[in-house]
């Protein structure tokens, strides 16, 4: 969350401008939820300018986008995050003075979801309450978490040959985003796996449907 709007700076010592080089990365990373309606805008240089450097904060942080697990555990979807470059970009625009640029070179198309077109449709197969076993064998396409706000916690499949499967680690997931964690392809689980988390937590186990 954005908290405290900056006043601008006076010295520019970037080439980096907001038109050429940090617009397009808004609108591909942000907007979706800082949208013209959401209540912190960042459509338009004018809206961006107050928070650049709370922006450079959150996302040297990784505060922002909010994802909610852990990379590398489990192989799932890509969260559509920024890139290492991206970063770099935004924080060198902001100590640079954050300048607006060309205003012509502003992308002027909203986005759409890329994520949501690339994800299933799926429904909830169970309800778990921290810890199950599987009565049939499955093709797992995620989980869905629906508990309380979750510091951390890992979920993971036991499989009845000894292996152990990681799903999804959850860290500083925030429950509000009623998100589904898509695995990259459906995970084929036989019967008699036993799905858990190393914490208290209800998650659904999210199937495709037919």
């Amino acid at each position: 969350m954005l908290t405290t709007p900056l006043a601008a700076h006076d010295i520019i010592t970037t080439n980096l401008t907001y038109t050429h080089d940090i617009s397009g990365i808004l609108v591909r990373r942000c907007l979706a939820c800082h949208g013209s309606g959401a209540s912190i805008p960042l459509t338009r240089y004018e809206d961006v300018r107050p928070w650049a450097v709370d922006i450079k904060e959150q996302v040297l942080s990784r505060a922002m986008p909010p994802w909610g697990a852990v990379k590398g555990f489990g192989d799932l979807k890509p969260d559509h995050a920024l890139t290492q470059e991206e970063i770099i970009i935004i924080a060198a625009w902001v100590i640079g003075g954050a300048p607006k640029g060309n205003p012509a070179l502003a992308p002027k198309a909203t986005p759409k979801s890329v994520a949501a077109a690339a994800n299933p449709d799926v429904r909830d197969l169970q309800i778990v309450e921290t810890r199950t076993a599987l009565d049939n064998a499955t093709m797992l396409a995620g989980l869905r978490p629906l508990t309380q706000s979750v510091d951390s916690a890992r979920i993971t499949a036991h499989l009845p040959d000894g292996r152990i499967q990681p799903l999804v680690w959850l860290y500083q997931f925030n429950a509000k985003s009623n998100r589904v964690f898509f695995f990259r392809e459906p995970l084929a689980l036989p019967k008699g796996t036993t799905i858990e988390s190393s914490e208290p937590l209800r998650f659904a186990l999210e199937v495709a449907r037919k």
